[in-house]
């Protein structure tokens, strides 16, 4: 029986006395070696350095990969925000069509202006007259079937028109009254109910009258 332990090379693989500091075969030592520093030295696969070996590639592929991950996003996040400032720049900067310059307004034609009203013409005397004879206030006989023409006359006669005259019946169904509208009016006796009905024949000229009495016989 042996007494004293053998100890398997962490590089060679091959056993020798664990009184030994380092291995007869490669000389290794027996200290333990980090297991994420890489050895020096080739190392034989099935040994420890051989696992701790291939546990160091791993996380060195593991690492790797991380790393080129990291690359690419970082350049896909670079890429997208150019094109986001490039296409902000374009907004910004784009030019906004002008407004078409708007056509003069055409003036508005001014309103003639209104003339002022013409003043009412003070008529101071005003007469009825039968041919050239004046029958204001002054009565006449007419019988039935009678017919005469009265014209009347205002002053001042320069600021009136014959056709501002007017003339009424005061009972046309016995007097009928025909207003010429030139100053003068036509009269015709139709019936009378009694001997010497009286009528009154009055001309009108801006508020001015005069009257004459026609009194009716059978």
């Amino acid at each position: 029986m042996n007494i004293i332990t053998q100890v398997k090379c962490r590089r060679c693989g091959e056993s020798f006395s664990s009184l030994r500091a380092t291995c007869p075969y490669c000389g290794t030592r027996r200290t333990s070696q980090s297991t994420r520093s890489p050895s020096a030295t080739p190392v034989s696969k099935g040994t420890p350095a051989g696992s701790r070996a291939d546990s160091n590639m791993k996380w060195q592929l593991i690492f790797g990969l991380i790393l080129v991950v990291a690359v690419i996003l970082a350049v896909i996040v670079m890429v997208s925000t150019g094109l986001s400032g490039a296409d902000a720049s374009k907004t910004h900067t784009a030019v906004t069509p002008s407004q078409p310059p708007v056509a003069d307004a055409q003036p508005t034609p001014e309103a003639p202006p209104t003339p002022p009203p013409t003043p009412t013409p003070q008529v101071q005397k005003l007469d009825i007259r039968y041919a050239t004879t004046s029958k204001t206030d002054i009565d006449f006989t007419m019988r039935v079937g009678d017919k005469l023409q009265l014209n009347a006359q205002a002053w001042p006669a320069d600021l009136v028109q014959l056709s501002d005259i007017s003339f009424s019946s005061s009972n046309p169904e016995i007097v009928k009254l025909t207003d010429n509208g030139d100053g003068t009016c036509d009269l015709e006796c139709l019936d009378v109910t009694q001997n010497g009905v009286p009528v009154i024949i009055t001309a009108e000229c801006f508020g001015v009258t005069a009257k004459t009495m026609v009194y009716c016989k059978k």
